[in-house]
Formats: structure tokens, C-alpha cells, sequence
């Protein structure tokens, strides 16, 4: 049996400070690996998500894993391999184009930030349920649709306090669902919640983001919004609405290095 190393980087996303913001795994990879592979290297890890790429011509082909399956966007994972790819890979132009199942992501980095262009979701307006509310743990003013579940609540406090039923958010419309309602120092704070990924709660969401930058930009009538992930390890979105896109900011630390071997 021989060992093949492949080189991992544990990123903190959203954030300038470890243990801040959202840990993400990366592997820059020099060929595709099997797709149950890389799902049992996500699930080692045991994070919110494990991204994987590989550089194709001048582009690089990026993947996205979570312990529960593969996922279609992933924004804190994006910006975690743009800056390995910048600060460990050489990568110098100050941009990186990524070919991803949503279509083609672009991350320029200007100076700390690393700035994200992502498609916005379409919100259409739901119905809220007396399942709704026992899920969250409490009414929601309003509930909308992408592809997760935003519910907006009247105070950035209720945000704060709330502790959904896992499992009955298994029940609900959405692959995700986000909480948020306009901040005190920010223009809005949120929450998301990934059960059926086998993720109790993602601690910085930038496709999350996707969906509720889209709603404070309508409702604030304002293209820029700062906006707060309300987790324990809470983190800082800069973003701005650009037609049907979102540009999405941060900053991210390297938390390790690593070795995996993959023996065969």
C-alpha cells in the first residue's frame, strides 16, 4: 500500500481573527479524485464544508462538499480557496475565475478583502405556517422562498436569542434556512441553519447571503449592505447588489496546514 499526500488548508472565512467566522478545508488537487473520496474527506473533517479545485486551463474547476453531500454554492468556501490560492499557489493577478455548477464565480482580491461575485436568488413570498413557527421557535413577519428558506423577524435580538428545532427544520421548504432582521450596527443581522446538510448551524453563510442581501437591499433601498452572521463565532460581510448579482467581501486567516494521506 502507498501513500498519495494531499495537501489541506483550514481557512477562517468572513473574519480576521482565528476561530472567528467560518472554518472551511481546501484541497488543491492536481487531478480529480473520486467523488466518494472527496465526500470522506468532508465527512473526516467534519466542517461545514470542504471545498475542492483544480486549476484547468486559466480557470480553476471548484467543487463543494458538505457532510451531507455535494452542495451548488458555497460562498465562504469560494472566498477560503481564493485566498490559499493567492497567498500559497502563486496565483498573483489579483483575480481568480472559478468554474463552479452556478456558472462562473470571479474573486478579486483588494488588499485583506476578497470580493465575491455571485448570483442572487429570486425570492418569492410564502405563506408562514404554524409548522413554520415551531420549527424557528418563533412568528416570522415575513418568509420567502430561493433556494433556502429566509424568514424575517421585527428585531436583531430575537435573531440573537432564537434556538430552532433541528430536526422539525428538516420538515420545512428550503435546503437552508436563514433568520435575519435589520441591525443596530449593521443594516442586518442573521442566523442560517443547514440540518439536512448535517450542519446545525453554519456559522458564516455566504450563499445565505445570496438570499438576504437581495431583501435588506429592496427594503433599505440601498445597493451596499454590512451584514452580521449572529453565530458564536459571528462574522462580517461587506456587500453590494449589482442587478441580478452580489457582490459578497471579507477577510480570511489560514487556521492549518495539513497532510492527508490517501493510501491506495
Amino acid at each position: 500500500m502507498k501513500n498519495k499526500i494531499l495537501k489541506q488548508y483550514v481557512i477562517d472565512a468572513f473574519t480576521d481573527k482565528v476561530f472567528g467566522g467560518n472554518p472551511a478545508a481546501v484541497c488543491i488537487l492536481d487531478q480529480w479524485l473520486p467523488d466518494e473520496l472527496m465526500m470522506s474527506i468532508t465527512k473526516e473533517n467534519n466542517l461545514s464544508e470542504t471545498a475542492f479545485a483544480l486549476k484547468e486551463g486559466k480557470a480553476y474547476s471548484l467543487r463543494w462538499f458538505t457532510p451531507g453531500g455535494e452542495i451548488d454554492l458555497c460562498g465562504h468556501a469560494t472566498l477560503a480557496c481564493a485566498f490559499v490560492l493567492f497567498n500559497y499557489y502563486g496565483e498573483n493577478s489579483g483575480r481568480i475565475i472559478f468554474r463552479t455548477v452556478s456558472g462562473e464565480l470571479t474573486v478579486m482580491k483588494d488588499g485583506d478583502l476578497y470580493e465575491m461575485d455571485f448570483p442572487a436568488y429570486d425570492l418569492k413570498p410564502v405563506r408562514i405556517t404554524e409548522k413554520m413557527a415551531e420549527a424557528i421557535g418563533a412568528v416570522p413577519a415575513e418568509a420567502y422562498i430561493g433556494r433556502d428558506l429566509l424568514c424575517v423577524f421585527e428585531n436583531e435580538q430575537i435573531i440573537r436569542d432564537l434556538n430552532p428545532d433541528l430536526e422539525k427544520l428538516r420538515e420545512l421548504d428550503g435546503l437552508l434556512l436563514h433568520i435575519t432582521a435589520e441591525g443596530t450596527v449593521t443594516d442586518c443581522v442573521s442566523r442560517s441553519f443547514a440540518p439536512k446538510l448535517n450542519v446545525a448551524e453554519d456559522p458564516v453563510c455566504g450563499s445565505g447571503h445570496c438570499h438576504i442581501v437581495p431583501y435588506w437591499s429592496d427594503k433599505l433601498q440601498k445597493d451596499h449592505i454590512a451584514a452580521c452572521q449572529a453565530s458564536d463565532r459571528g462574522g462580517t460581510l461587506y456587500c453590494k447588489m449589482q442587478g441580478d448579482r452580489v457582490t459578497l467581501a471579507g477577510k480570511a486567516v489560514l487556521y492549518s496546514k495539513a497532510d492527508v494521506f490517501l493510501r491506495h
